[in-house]
């Protein structure tokens, strides 16, 4: 989830230059689409780099609605798959909990690559890159470590090698980001990264970094970055819509028949082959199909997206905010036992927690919550670089 957090409307700089809406977009959640050939990034910090004398200003670029949309709602499912991972014995919150994993994250990944294809480590893109992707995953890796022992684990673990809970998507950003200019130098990045991620799947790689998660998501993140403006229009077509809604209700449909017949943890994207039982050969297929039924299915959400502003619109830019915070909701609710009421685990307490997900996902977003986490979601850092120093400059 890496989204904006800026005023909307206001000029904006490229996702990349902020933290994932996915965006579980993740980190800042995504500013407008750049024309072809545009320079990524926002005003240049070089005050010898302004227009000349008499040349007009650059118009502000206008953040596309489409985008803070799609953002809103993608963190929707996210907060209500979490809310539903509670309620698996309930076959409707089960289904419907197969589904959203089978797209939610790949989603905000796709979408975060799309706005990171002009990233590079030029223009204090790489400070923004640390200050907000890199201390926001220290700031949550900590607090979720102690939110956790507070409530009763036993031993104080911290470790930043090992992602907790949500944070695994801060690191898999960062280190997504950083290779982002080796992906656009490659003549066929997208085959070379799902080639990557197949194979990464047929080995231990341990549990470091959530690895597995890393190098098996990363297909999504190159294709976005390979993805153009065109792409996005053809979704915007009137006929996508229905073509999107038979798709998704299709696989809804599909997940219901095939969820008693495969592990849950398919889904997470984490585990080596050996793992989940299965030898390479049938593994791999397995993990091409999720591929393919991932993409068609965040197509098909995207088909969706209304194109216009509406009152939700703003809430896409801090869509972060949301990802990172409403796990103390959920985890407070286990904490507590609350998840055990017999009520939750009908199919009426079913929609009774989807409901509720959804006022807390939107919430979050708000500009009281924005305001209140700012510090540890956007920090001011700029005391903490110097001037960029450049190769051979004191010679």
């Amino acid at each position: 989830m890496t989204y904006t957090t800026g005023p909307y409307g206001a000029e904006t700089a490229p996702l990349t230059d902020r933290p994932l809406t996915a965006d579980p977009g993740v980190p800042a959640p995504a500013g407008p689409p750049l024309a072809e050939g545009a320079p990524a990034g926002g005003p240049s910090t070089d005050p010898s780099a302004g227009p000349s004398a008499g040349e007009a200003p650059r118009p502000r670029k206008e953040r596309d609605p489409f985008f803070d949309n799609a953002k809103y709602f993608a963190i929707l499912l996210v907060v209500a798959g979490h809310s539903l991972a509670n309620l698996l014995n309930v076959p409707v919150a089960k289904g419907l909990y197969i589904f959203i994993y089978l797209f939610h994250m790949p989603l905000f990944i796709v979408i975060t690559g799309y706005f990171s294809r002009n990233w590079t480590f030029a223009g204090g893109k790489a400070r923004k890159l640390i200050t907000n992707v890199g201390v926001p995953y220290v700031v949550f890796e900590f607090a979720y470590s102690i939110y956790d022992w507070l409530a009763g684990r036993n031993e104080l673990e911290i470790s930043l090698l090992n992602p907790y809970y949500l944070t695994w998507f801060l690191l898999a950003l960062f280190m997504w980001r950083l290779s982002t200019p080796v992906w656009q130098q490659i003549r066929w990045p997208l085959a070379v990264a799902v080639g990557f991620a197949l194979l990464s799947y047929m080995s231990d790689l341990g549990g470091t970094f959530d690895i597995h998660r890393v190098i098996g998501l990363l297909p999504f993140y190159v294709l976005g970055l390979t993805l153009k403006p065109v792409h996005f229009e053809l979704l915007k077509k009137p006929v996508a819509r229905p073509i999107g809604a038979v798709v998704l209700l299709a696989g809804l449909g599909g997940t219901y028949l095939v969820m008693n017949h495969m592990s849950r943890n398919w889904i997470f994207w984490k585990d080596a082959h050996f793992e989940l039982g299965v030898g390479n050969f049938y593994g791999t297929l397995m993990r091409l199909a999720m591929f393919v039924a991932a993409t068609v299915f965040l197509a098909a959400f995207l088909a969706l997206i209304p194109r216009r502003r509406h009152w939700f619109t703003k809430l896409g830019a801090y869509t972060l905010y949301a990802y990172l915070l409403h796990g103390f909701v959920t985890r407070l609710l286990n904490f507590t036992g609350w998840w055990d009421a017999d009520w939750m685990h009908t199919i009426p307490g079913v929609f009774v927690v989807i409901c509720g997900a959804l006022v807390v996902g939107t919430a979050l977003c708000s500009k009281p919550v924005v305001r209140t986490m700012s510090w540890a979601l956007e920090p001011k850092m700029t005391w903490v670089f110097t001037p960029l120093r450049r190769p051979g400059a004191s010679r």
